[in-house]
């Protein structure tokens, strides 16, 4: 990262700088993810803290916010380090933590007075730099920007970040020219798909549609499965009068990841002969675009916090890139912040393509907070709004099996599989989950059916092979076939302790248990919290003999929270032992996930 943001930024006292060799790649452009959802209304509704009671010595803050700052609360730390650092102004340490707290939260009209304080004491710091300049870029005062980002960066050569904002601060002051000489410095070849691209939007936001052209053409070729080059791409087409050449990338990237709602959106309005605007409207936009590119990049090589600086500092230029608040909210998701992501998919915009996709994640965080009523009032709203909407329609079939509402369930997913129109590998999970639903209500024929069927969509699939597999082992039927698909399960995941267990929960309902043993035991060492393979390995132990163990292995089950309906079984174990006759078929308690 060529600002890189240490993870313990919010307790050490500088940020250190590196260029941008190991970043790399036009991957930075590859911006599909699984979840495309949310983005804000206004830079305001990303930057207002919530009020916090602080504490009342600056000990007090300054522990709080260093507490904040591990459980990576970004709000908490930046208020505290705030407080704080009123009542010792002079401590660099503190401004240095203060600042860098601040630009997490996306207070950067905060972040920006620290950086200079920050400065004054170490002018080597370029984050701070980076802060800086994108306030002066915000402002319009390019060649200042400029002169930060140069200050900022290592190796000019390869420091990609600086690069990429002095191309366009050039392009914020109407030097064209300037702009491309300064991106075509990036002559490495895994620069050329990110030095095209955003030659294009510079291109074309200079009035030079032949470059523009050949340049997107370049990137286009290299990435033809990256959304943001299609849809730059193809809005160029489209607003240049080229509406049916625009169509058909649109439609070949929808071949490749059907249903993308910016995708859809856009042949929606093509089709419709809707007027198409242009990707990038001025340099702010540009430049918010290519920060959000390597907040992206950070976040998935697992560097949270650069990732939440970055992104924070293109929402700062470009509070309308939809998908940089997606990035944002999957960001705090992932640092296990949820109220903070729940936050960000609200603020989208109700007409924007992705507000659907956002209020669906909304729903489902508020799932796992626990706010169940919020949650399905949430995703009825949205569901009721549209009705055929496939991924609203397959969270409200998802929350409907988590709380063992299975009938409703399996009219959910039916709902979504009969939108479908055209045959799709990726329709495998579908059919899992109704065939997990239909055998918990105890449809049996119609669970073998979906889980064949998704087995036939996707035919390694371990998840399938596991469940179909361990379902006709614990019927006693198809059992050479059970067992091939058991271990091949296996094969494929061998560090999911729930797929190894269901492999020596099978050997323990065939009354192999010395087997069992063995991999229950592999099992446990790699899922050692879970109540349904304690519970497994204790009775896997008894039928070998080793009691003790089996007591072990029962009392720990007890303590991890088991089901309710699996409580009394366990402890009448803890108390009673086992039958000395075992049931080898038939009760069907096994983990086979879902």
């Amino acid at each position: 990262m060529p600002y890189t943001i240490p993870q313990k930024s919010f307790f050490s006292s500088k940020c250190a700088k590196q260029s941008c060799a190991s970043l790399i790649i036009a991957s930075a452009l590859t911006l599909v993810t699984a979840k495309t959802m949310s983005y804000a209304d206004t830079a305001d509704a990303l930057a207002v803290p919530r009020p916090f009671e602080v504490g009342a010595s600056l000990s007090g803050n300054y522990l709080a916010a260093i507490v904040a700052g591990a459980e990576r609360d970004t709000l908490a730390a930046s208020t505290f380090f705030r407080e704080a650092l009123r009542d010792d102004p002079k401590n660099n340490d503190l401004i240095d933590r203060a600042f860098v707290a601040a630009l997490a939260n996306g207070a950067i009209e905060e972040a920006v007075p620290l950086a200079s304080r920050v400065l004054s004491h170490d002018r080597t710091n370029g984050l701070a730099h980076l802060a800086i300049g994108a306030d002066h870029f915000k402002n319009h005062r390019y060649p200042a920007a400029r002169a930060e980002f140069n200050k900022g960066g290592g190796d000019r050569r390869r420091d990609i970040t600086s690069i990429l904002l002095t191309a366009w601060s050039y392009a914020g002051a109407k030097d064209t020219r300037h702009a491309l000489d300064s991106l075509d410095t990036l002559k490495e070849d895994a620069f050329i798909v990110f030095r095209d691209y955003h030659g294009a939007l510079i291109a074309d936001l200079g009035g030079d549609a032949a470059e523009a052209e050949r340049r997107f053409k370049s990137a286009y070729n290299a990435e033809r499965n990256t959304l943001r080059v299609v849809d730059a791409y193809g809005r160029f087409l489209a607003s240049h009068g080229r509406r049916d050449e625009a169509l058909k990338i649109y439609k070949d990237f929808d071949d490749v990841v059907p249903n993308h709602p910016i995708i859809v959106a856009a042949i929606a309005d093509i089709q419709s002969g809707k007027a198409i605007s242009p990707f990038v409207k001025n340099a702010e936009d540009g430049a918010g675009e290519a920060l959000y590119g390597l907040g992206a990049v950070g976040g998935r090589q697992g560097d949270e916090l650069a990732s939440l600086v970055y992104l924070r500092l293109s929402l700062y230029l470009a509070p309308e890139n939809a998908l940089a608040i997606v990035t944002l909210g999957d960001v705090y998701e992932r640092i296990k912040q949820s109220e903070a992501a729940i936050d960000l998919y609200n603020s989208v915009p109700r007409d924007n393509a992705l507000r659907v996709n956002a209020d669906v994640q909304s729903a489902l965080l508020l799932e796992t907070l626990g706010k169940s009523k919020e949650a399905t009032d949430h995703l009825s709203a949205v569901v009721a709004a549209n009705p055929k909407n496939e991924e609203a329609l397959t969270a409200l079939g998802n929350i409907q099996r988590s709380r063992k509402l299975f009938d409703e369930a399996v009219a959910t997913y039916t709902r979504v599989l009969d939108l479908q129109t055209r045959a799709d590998k990726g329709q495998w999970l579908l059919y899992y989950y109704r065939g997990i639903a239909n055998e918990r209500r105890k449809q049996w024929p119609q669970a073998e059916a979906d889980l064949k069927k998704a087995l036939e969509l996707n035919p390694d699939q371990p998840l399938v092979l596991n469940y179909l597999g361990y379902s006709w082992v614990d019927q006693g039927a198809n059992l050479d076939d059970a067992f091939k698909m058991l271990r091949r399960a296996v094969e494929l995941r061998q560090r999911d302790g729930y797929v190894v267990d269901s492999l020596g929960w099978a050997y323990y309902r065939l009354g192999r248990y010395d087997d069992a043993v063995r991999e229950l035991e592999k099992a446990i060492d790699l899922k050692p919290s879970d109540p349904v393979i304690n519970d497994h390995l204790g009775d896997a132990y008894w039928r070998v003999g080793r009691k003790l163990e089996a007591q072990f292995q029962w009392n720990h089950a007890r303590d991890l929270k088991p089901e309710p309906e699996d409580l009394p079984k366990i402890l009448n174990k803890i108390q009673n032992g086992l039958n000395e006759k075992p049931e080898l078929a038939g009760e069907k308690t096994g983990n086979k996930g879902g």
